[in-house]
């Protein structure tokens, strides 16, 4: 099969045959129809923090068609259309059975779906209802993430809500926030290129101002906001969204920063601010993303700005390096 191999650290990706995979025992395996390129994977080639280098196959966000069931698979059929949880787990420990996938002691991140093929287990496949099409499939993972993370701050009905990023998890942070009542929503960033569709998916209005973000926000908020939802992950943002959060409010962090960063404690205790940080998603809010989408919620759709072939993805890839009109991207393999 043909796939988008990464060839090393801070090296292009390149279009390379390698091997069809072959389902083991308790095995499936997925014809990929599409698949999401996410900011991490930029991140996974630049940084060895995330453990890739040269041979491997990137990809988390992605659904196909089951092709290949492995000896001992129940459940799924060939032909059954799945949106994969990125999440490698046992399927059948405590954590597992409550949903938490993430904490199960065979946690593991799936990659592999900026190729033709991919090799999962049966307990990451979650069926497509008739009404949701490959690539709805492919944006549940960005939207079970904010969801998560939405999840995790308590915020309430009437709630002011500071979403720091207009990337796909801060606007999709910005449509959970919206749909569950928050009363005023504002997106933060630092350039234009997202303001129409943060409006879209729910923003009530969209800041863009490096000499003064706290100001700028707290007037578009009118006042100090509940919840701050940093979905960035650069240093000097938790120290802003300090600043920029009520007393007794709440920080959540989506953003992945692998850099130390620094703020004042004693700021943050003097206001009583709890810091949250958010990890992955449990499979009930990977569910409920995906019945969102079955239930006709359009803005989460709005992600999408473009699909390409795989041929096409080395040099793409690169280009979403330096910010621009696009949002998320698809791979469609076979297209």
């Amino acid at each position: 099969m043909r796939a988008a191999v990464m060839q090393g650290l801070h090296k292009p990706l390149a279009i390379e045959t390698v091997d069809d995979p072959t389902p083991g025992e308790g095995d499936v395996v997925v014809k990929v129809g599409r698949c999401g390129i996410c900011g991490s994977d930029l991140h996974m080639t630049e940084d060895p923090a995330y453990g890739q280098g040269a041979g491997s196959v990137l990809g988390h966000e992605f659904a196909g068609e089951v092709v290949a069931l492995g000896k001992g698979v129940e459940g799924l059929r060939t032909g059954d259309l799945v949106s994969v949880i990125p999440l490698k787990s046992c399927g059948h420990c405590h954590a597992c059975r409550a949903g938490a996938v993430q904490w199960c002691e065979a946690f593991g991140l799936q990659g592999g779906g900026y190729a033709e093929y991919a090799l999962t287990r049966p307990n990451q496949c979650v069926r497509l209802p008739k009404s949701a099409s490959l690539a709805d499939g492919a944006i549940v993972e960005p939207l079970a993430v904010a969801l998560h993370g939405v999840a995790l701050s308590r915020m309430t009905i009437g709630d002011r809500v500071l979403v720091l990023g207009a990337g796909p998890i801060g606007l999709a942070v910005a449509f959970w926030a919206r749909r569950f009542g928050a009363g005023r929503v504002v997106v933060q960033d630092l350039a234009e290129w997202q303001r129409e569709r943060a409006m879209q998916m729910g923003a009530h209005d969209f800041v863009v101002d490096a000499a003064d973000p706290v100001g700028s926000a707290e007037r578009a908020l009118g006042g100090k906001t509940d919840v701050v939802f940093e979905c960035v992950g650069v240093p000097g943002l938790i120290a802003q969204a300090v600043d920029q959060v009520r007393n007794d409010g709440t920080i959540v962090l989506l953003g992945l920063c692998t850099r130390p960063d620094t703020f004042n404690s004693f700021a943050m205790l003097s206001k009583q601010v709890k810091l949250v940080t958010s990890a992955f998603f449990t499979r009930q809010e990977y569910e409920a993303a995906l019945d969102a989408l079955d239930r006709g919620a359009v803005e989460p759709r709005l992600l999408v700005t473009d699909t390409i072939a795989l041929d096409a993805t080395p040099h793409v890839f690169e280009s979403l390096r330096k910010r621009t009109h696009q949002c998320k991207v698809l791979i469609d393999p076979f297209g």
